[in-house]
């Protein structure tokens, strides 16, 4: 297994938590905690804190789950990254793996930094909404698809 197949995806993890991180900065530079800036009839920027896991999951369970969380991303890593040396070759799970990685990692450093994520896109339509996610969130979802289509491949014969 070639060396640079691994530096190639895990690159592709330091980009994706790179733009995580950054929009992250900037949205907690330009906004308070709570603020919306409508875009379209559907869109709004926000700034709000997730203390919990995907969709506010856990979100209010008293603190316990930082760290519950937290060990599922590092445990995540270990996997992933074990996996990423394994199978360096195959394309699609891959990148489906270095995506989820990214964002993991991304939120993560929220996670233990500040002790929440931060989340700052709000989808909404009429009075349904679509809890606020970020960049890593984003990732982690087309990643967890690309893997979800790489196994529906046929295997080689």
């Amino acid at each position: 297994m070639p060396k640079e197949n691994i530096y190639k995806w895990l690159s592709i993890s330091a980009i994706v938590i790179t733009l995580d991180l950054y929009t992250k900065h900037l949205i907690q530079g330009a906004f308070v905690y709570g603020e919306h800036l409508t875009i379209t009839r559907f869109f709004d920027l926000v700034h709000f804190h997730n203390e919990g896991a995907a969709f506010g999951f856990l979100n209010d369970a008293g603190g316990w789950q930082k760290w519950f969380f937290t060990a599922i991303s590092i445990t995540a890593a270990i996997v992933i990254t074990h996996l990423i040396k394994k199978h360096s070759t195959q394309k699609l799970f891959c990148f489906g793996l270095a995506l989820v990685l990214g964002g993991a990692l991304g939120n993560l450093y929220d996670r233990i930094t500040l002790g929440y994520v931060v989340d700052f896109l709000y989808f909404h339509w009429n009075i349904h909404d679509f809890p606020a996610f970020n960049v890593a969130d984003s990732a982690i979802s087309v990643g967890v698809a690309l893997l979800l289509l790489d196994s529906f491949k046929k295997p080689k014969s």
